[in-house]
């Protein structure tokens, strides 16, 4: 059995999954705006809540959360499910197979075979697409790779039922109804406007774009409280979740840069073009950042000080704090 869906390679697996699964139901919605409506771009450092022993940064907003905020701003309607059991959850899966649906799911990176290995490690909110089944074998979309894959029965069951940090459960979705007129330039201004309030306006220092500067406050003072070889842990941490964990990090801000420019396009609004250049610019200080904190991780920082580090960081969120605070001011 396998289902004609189009494998389109994305940057991001959610927004990817949303622009497949929205392209297959006769909605041609591009990743940029499923990441725009679906206000998947923020900031936030929670030194309380740890990952494998070590503080969650996060550039985007909750997994799960682009797809609920894409589908209420559209009125696309969804059924989500998850199980107690693998079998319970595989038997859905067949079942939706069956009727000629592609299924959305949250999977565990490390449990996805066709994967490198570099690439595998515990992290369970990774989006992909079930297309089809060949035996015990099914086929799948992940749309951060240029190809669709293969993976057994069994380690599908795996990559669903992962325990950790989010628990998976077998969680799956799929479009149940897709309407025909859907506002889409209503949808995007929606999005736009509570990204740039969560990112502008949000009085809490460790959301939105003033937890970018209370990260930089720590920052500096890694070295003094950690020591050198666990402080070296926490910042390369950092830069895990920016470029490899998922969360968007600089890719995000690229990609909200790409968002804009479409809007401006269909909203008529040249503003808007002119502040996709303003973010891809603050989108490559974030992408400097990374790569002098790989330095600072593998001894090559030539001088560099966590007290350097820690003022790009500032500069980059106050930057972005003007940034939506501009963008939550105007009239759309």
């Amino acid at each position: 059995m396998k289902i004609d869906f189009e494998h389109r390679q994305s940057a991001h697996c959610e927004t990817g999954v949303i622009s497949n699964l929205m392209r297959h139901h006769g909605l041609d919605i591009s990743e940029p705006l499923a990441l725009g409506i679906g206000s998947g771009l923020f900031f936030a450092h929670m030194p309380f809540i740890k990952v494998n022993g070590l503080p969650v940064t996060t550039y985007r907003i909750m997994p799960g959360d682009i797809f609920k905020k894409f589908s209420n701003r559209t009125g696309v309607e969804m059924k989500r499910q998850s199980f107690s059991s693998p079998e319970k959850a595989m038997n859905e899966l067949d079942a939706c197979l069956e009727q000629g649906l592609p299924v959305g799911m949250l999977t565990s990176v490390f449990y996805l075979p066709y994967l490198p290995r570099a690439f595998r490690f515990h992290f369970n909110a990774h989006n992909i697409v079930v297309y089809g089944k060949e035996g015990d074998d099914y086929l799948v979309s992940d749309p951060i790779l240029e190809k669709p894959e293969v993976i057994d029965r069994r380690m599908l069951i795996r990559a669903r039922f992962a325990k950790g940090m989010p628990n998976t459960n077998g969680r799956m979705y799929y479009p149940t109804h897709v309407p025909k007129d859907i506002d889409v330039n209503a949808a995007i201004i929606k999005g736009l406007k509570y990204t740039a309030k969560d990112m502008g306006t949000i009085p809490l220092p460790i959301f939105g774009g003033r937890a970018i500067g209370f990260l930089a406050s720590r920052v500096a003072n890694y070295e003094k409280k950690y020591g050198k070889e666990e402080a070296k842990k926490y910042l390369g941490n950092i830069v895990r979740m920016q470029e490899e964990i998922g969360t968007g990090g600089a890719g995000f801000r690229f990609m909200f840069g790409a968002f804009l420019q479409e809007a401006g396009s269909r909203l008529g609004n040249p503003i808007l073009h002119k502040k996709s250049l303003e973010i891809t610019k603050i989108g490559d200080l974030w992408r400097n950042f990374a790569y002098d904190c790989g330095r600072m991780v593998k001894d090559r920082a030539d001088g560099m000080t966590y007290q350097d580090l820690a003022d790009q960081l500032s500069d980059i969120g106050k930057k972005e704090i003007l940034f939506f605070q501009s963008i939550h001011k105007m009239k759309l």
